[in-house]
């Protein structure tokens, strides 16, 4: 590329090492940052503009406050936008995303989380889109494509097995290359496909004993050997442990290097091309791989300006919508919803409903004006704050509601919430779970005691619904004493507006879940949590001890529903769940290979009095020894009208059906008969057809 050749080696190194972009201790802000996660300058002889890198997935970040007075649209968790199963939906708000980026002058996203949820305790899994590789991969593909369409570069994450926060620098995920392929770096490569991002970031973790960050067979193996990616590799900030190593590995950018122990990336690397260690071609390799990238997406040639317009409002719509399309309805026991309108009295428990709903904490925290802070955690150098997004829950019941009173209690004073409880038509308990990056969950139960809360309301009113704002699945022992349940996870801006539109029936739910719910924590594969020692003023950041081992070889890529299927076991509520207010049903399944291609063809019917959306699943297993247990191969999500029908072809991958050899790097599809299962959910028995195949194998 004539501009690499154009730079100085001054130029050249400028733009692969740079600190974090936000005042921390007493490093200060770089001249000409806007403030964000990182700044590399711009080169203006040569016509390049300055690199402006932004957190995160869920909208553009705006870590400690950094742009004071700065708004922002926060889009509802990555779990939320899976629960959708909406390709389209995640293209369009990642378009959000992007477009909001751009108008601030930021010219690369971090965003695109693209990790499979292998521990369900994660502190981290709100920003991870489902535990299965395929709807993992579409959406986070999605997402990034729209971001990229606004003329932003967008990054896919924590490459690759970040299952878990807490002493995430030192924990190594341990799992064998053939199934490791099957499963997450699948979802990789699905989003890689779809996106195409301008960059991947790596994670903090090992994988096999090697640092993400510089871990060959990672990077340059499998990401810009075999698969040919073509964009550049940035460590994420405080993830770099090497100079040559790491180089020689693949990673082309040392991010946020004032949160590592030295600037690898910077002296030490101009040392090791002087000895002639690290070769001038890869250096000029690190800065062609950016330079691709931001050319590929506009960058360049029309660069981001600062003070662009941003509809906030139409934006604020087009979260609250996607929050209504991903919102699961678990239980509806005697369709108690949606709820009759003109009660005499409803009770709103929850701790902050009547300022808004609950959103997840660290770098991918978006902070909409008007928000409510309170505090959170310490967070590399910054007082991470747990923050409510401005759109109550309170409000927007007693809009929906009809009501002659809505009442709120935090539910502090457990004996008068019950007490108020009696007294009311129905109660609605907003219950949350809050996540941050940096630290684990313990356990799955709710926290401050919230179940016993729950179980004492409901035993007071028998009409007790619960709302779940939470970071992931949680434990529910109350279940059989309440008629109904949503999962909401965090439903972002319009995230109120949102859960009162399904409660009181203005939205038919359509959300299904992209995680199980596991009816206890002796169900995992890991029940033991493996954390640990941590310092109490950073967790995750600073573990003391050395290397620990996680041994995800236990489940291989049999990841969440699958490893329920494997060990035969029955979860609270399994993968793909979610119920509606009308009737579907499916039909005339027929599964089709031909001219190298499978699809599953079938009918999907409303059969109910209101339209809705559902989303038909195609499931394959191959039974028997080198087969496999069950597999989300193919979705659709379909609107009807009551009394329509609609035909649907869903492709298969093949990727699906095949085994991965770690020797020949072929994907192997064995001869046999598959079963085609047609189903609600993971758990649905469906309706079934089979599909003979020859062998076959194809590169991956």
């Amino acid at each position: 590329m004539e501009k690499v050749a154009q730079m100085t080696q001054e130029e050249k190194f400028s733009w692969i090492s740079g600190p974090m972009a936000i005042p921390i201790g007493d490093t200060k802000k770089p001249e000409g940052a806007l403030g964000s996660a990182a700044y590399y300058p711009a080169i203006p002889r040569l016509g390049i503009p300055a690199q402006q890198q932004s957190d995160a997935s869920l909208g553009v970040g705006n870590l400690g406050g950094v742009r004071p007075g700065d708004n922002a649209t926060a889009l509802p968790s990555s779990l939320l936008l899976g629960a959708a199963f909406d390709p389209e939906g995640a293209r369009e708000t990642g378009a959000l995303v992007g477009q909001e980026a751009r108008a601030k002058g930021f010219t690369v996203q971090l965003a695109g989380g693209a990790n499979l949820i292998r521990e369900p305790r994660g502190g981290r899994n709100f920003e991870y889109v489902s535990e299965d590789p395929l709807l993992t991969g579409v959406i986070a593909g999605s997402s990034v494509a729209g971001i990229q369409s606004q003329g932003v570069v967008a990054t896919v994450k924590h490459f690759a097995v970040n299952a878990q926060e807490t002493g995430r620098v030192l924990v190594s995920s341990d799992l064998s290359q053939a199934a490791l392929h099957e499963s997450d770096l699948l979802a990789f490569k699905i989003a890689i496909e779809i996106g195409r991002p301008g960059s991947v970031m790596p994670g903090y973790n090992l994988v096999n004993g090697e640092w993400a960050s510089e871990n060959a067979y990672l990077i340059n193996n499998v990401l810009k050997g075999e698969w040919k990616y073509p964009g550049w590799v940035m460590s994420d900030w405080g993830a770099t442990h090497s100079t040559v190593k790491a180089a020689l590995a693949g990673l082309d950018v040392q991010s946020g290097a004032n949160l590592d122990p030295e600037p690898f990336f910077a002296a030490p690397l101009r040392k090791a091309v002087a000895a002639g260690t690290v070769p001038q071609a890869r250096i000029d390799d690190m800065v062609r791989r950016q330079l691709r990238s931001l050319y590929a997406v506009g960058v360049i040639d029309h660069p981001p300006q600062p003070g662009g317009a941003i509809d906030y409002s139409a934006h604020r719509l087009i979260a609250q919508r996607a929050a209504e399309r991903g919102l699961v309805l678990l239980k509806n026991e005697g369709d108690i919803l949606p709820l009759a309108k003109g009660a005499k009295r409803i009770l709103v428990i929850g701790r902050h409903a009547d300022a808004g709903v609950l959103a997840g904490g660290g770098s991918s925290t978006v902070t909409p004006v008007g928000s409510l802070s309170t505090k959170g955690m310490s967070f590399m150098g910054t007082e991470m704050e747990k923050v409510y997004h401005p759109s109550s829950p309170l409000m927007a019941i007693r809009a929906e509601a009809n009501a002659a009173r809505v009442d709120l209690l935090d539910g502090t004073d457990r004996a008068e919430t019950i007490a108020a409880a009696r007294d009311a038509d129905m109660v609605i308990v907003l219950a949350e779970e809050w996540r941050s990056e940096g630290l684990d969950m313990q356990g799955l139960d709710l926290p401050d005691e919230q179940n016993t809360l729950i179980d004492g309301v409901a035993s007071a009113n028998a009409k007790t619904i619960v709302v779940l704002e939470s970071g992931g699945p949680v434990l529910m022992p109350w279940l059989a004493k309440v008629p109904s349940v949503i999962a909401a996870f965090y439903p972002g801006s319009g995230g109120g507006e949102a859960i009162a539109g399904v409660l009181f029936g203005r939205v038919n739910p359509s959300g299904h879940l992209p995680i199980t719910f596991p009816a206890s924590v002796a169900q995992l594969p890991h029940p033991e949590q493996r954390d640990p020692e941590t310092t109490t003023s950073n967790p995750g950041m600073k573990p003391k001890g050395g290397v620990f081992h996680v041994d995800y070889n236990v489940e291989g890529s049999d990841v969440g529903y699958r490893w329920y299927a494997r060990q035969n076991l029955t979860p609270l509520f399994p993968f793909g769940h979610g119920l509606s207010y009308t009737r579907f049903r499916n039909s005339d399944l027929s599964v089709r290979a031909a001219n190298g291609s499978i699809t599953a063809g079938f009918t999907v019917a409303n059969t109910g009095v209101r339209p809705g959306a559902d989303v038909p699943q195609i499931y394959v297993t191959l039974p028997g020894e080198g087969g496999f247990v069950t597999r989300l191969a193919g979705f659709d999500r379909v609107e009807l009208a009551p009394g329509a029908s609609e035909q649907i072809e869903v492709r298969i991958d093949p990727r699906l059906l095949a085994r991965f050899d770690a020797d020949t790097r072929q994907w192997r599809i064995a001869a046999g008969r598959y079963e085609v299962r047609l189903a609600n959910d993971a758990a649905d028995p469906g309706i079934r057809a089979t599909l003979d195949l020859p062998a076959a194998s194809f590169a991956s």
